[in-house]
């Protein structure tokens, strides 16, 4: 399955929500943007989450480093994480080429699907990031 882009939430902070259903529950699938992997270039290493963990909106729940930064990465939603892309961090060169599908990194159960109102479409997320640059 192709994800597409167009059809994602975005936080400020560049992170990606896919929202689906899976076995009758909302699922929230969070990944890093295209834009961010452009900005942040080289990746050495990525933290990620325990399964399990609550997450609320905002909170930061990793953080991804490259040979420019260490930039945190934050919950676009509230929700348990209920999967983790272990391999990921093996595998961050390919991160940049596909950041929508192999690129997710956690997935949550949302607990609160208010806490998805407040994020960007595509639309307003490319006119965000057209202004910075």
């Amino acid at each position: 399955m192709s994800r597409d882009e167009s059809k994602l939430l975005y936080a400020e902070s560049h992170e990606w929500v896919d929202l689906t259903e899976e076995g009758g529950k909302a699922v929230g699938t969070i990944g890093l943007s295209g834009f961010a992997l452009e900005q942040l270039n080289d990746l050495v290493y990525m933290e990620l989450p325990e399964l399990g963990r609550e997450l609320a909106a905002g909170e930061e729940f990793g953080e991804v480093e490259s040979v420019k930064a260490v930039s945190p990465l934050y919950s676009p939603v509230n929700g348990k994480v209920i999967a983790v892309h272990d391999d990921l961090p093996d595998s961050l060169e390919k991160l940049n080429d596909d950041p929508y599908d192999f690129g997710w990194i956690v997935k949550v159960e949302i607990s609160d699907s208010n806490s998805a109102d407040k994020l960007l479409d595509h639309a307003a997320y490319q006119k965000q990031c057209a202004e910075a640059g």
